[in-house]
């Protein structure tokens, strides 16, 4: 069927290609593509070492502070996945190293609007400190110049509640073990059960602090790097309700 130009079908088609045109360029840019750490200073698809040197481990803190705030919001940043896996697949310079707990609910790299490349993360029941863990946060941070060691727990956990409750379970056991001295530690008045949500988070902020204190203790390597400003130890916790990490500052 043959129309007049000018006919509503040409238009369609028109603007359908301009669609594409403008589409193609804005991925041939990189628009979209942005490392949450670049996001207030340049483009690109993943950290790269020089870029990642210039941050101090105060801008690292604020930007993961930053990208929590867009995650509560629901503005996180548009990125494309692929970009940053293809630019990081030749090396990575993650900025900070995450020592965090495995529950399914709080996903660092989701919770602070992170990208591909931006952070290690150790993830372990609790939250809880070991040499193979002391051992992965001096890799990323003495070999692989990550700035910041940041512990993070989070409200209602499972492990803490354990923990709490004196269970046993094959290797749990022992892992619950390490939880147990931050339970005796933590000041309460009142129902000190797991049945408690209240203690069970003061005792996971305790543990949260004690283990930002065992690494500084357990690991002469990153003590000395933190006596030098090189990096910063500190702790947060995340609440599953409202999707809001606290980061705590010094702990000492």
């Amino acid at each position: 069927m043959h129309h007049k130009p000018g006919h509503p079908r040409d238009c369609n088609c028109l603007a359908r290609r301009n669609f594409l045109k403008m589409t193609g360029a804005a991925a041939a840019v990189g628009i979209g593509g942005s490392s949450l750490f670049l996001a207030d200073r340049a483009r690109a698809d993943a950290l790269t070492k020089e870029l990642r040197d210039k941050l101090t481990p105060d801008q690292i803190i604020q930007a993961m502070k930053n990208g929590n705030t867009r995650f509560r919001k629901g503005e996180r940043k548009e990125r494309n996945y692929l970009r940053e896996q293809k630019a990081s697949a030749s090396g990575q310079y993650p900025a900070a190293a995450l020592l965090s707990c495995i529950d399914s609910r709080a996903p660092a790299e989701v919770i602070m609007d992170l990208g591909i490349g931006d952070i290690f993360n150790c993830r372990v029941a609790g939250n809880v400190e070991s040499a193979d863990i002391l051992g992965s946060l001096e890799f990323a941070c003495k070999l692989a110049g990550a700035k910041v060691v940041l512990v993070m727990g989070h409200t209602a956990c499972g492990a803490i509640k354990g923990a709490i409750d004196n269970a046993e379970l094959g290797n749990l056991t022992g892992l619950l073990a390490k939880i147990k001295p931050a339970v005796q530690a933590t000041s309460y008045t009142g129902d000190r059960s797991a049945k408690n949500y209240a203690f069970v988070d003061a005792v996971a902020r305790k543990n949260v602090e004690m283990t930002v204190a065992n690494i500084r203790k357990d690991s002469p390597v990153l003590a000395e790097l933190e006596a030098k400003g090189t990096i910063k130890i500190t702790g947060a916790m995340y609440n599953l309700e409202t999707g809001a990490v606290e980061f705590f500052g010094e702990l000492r």
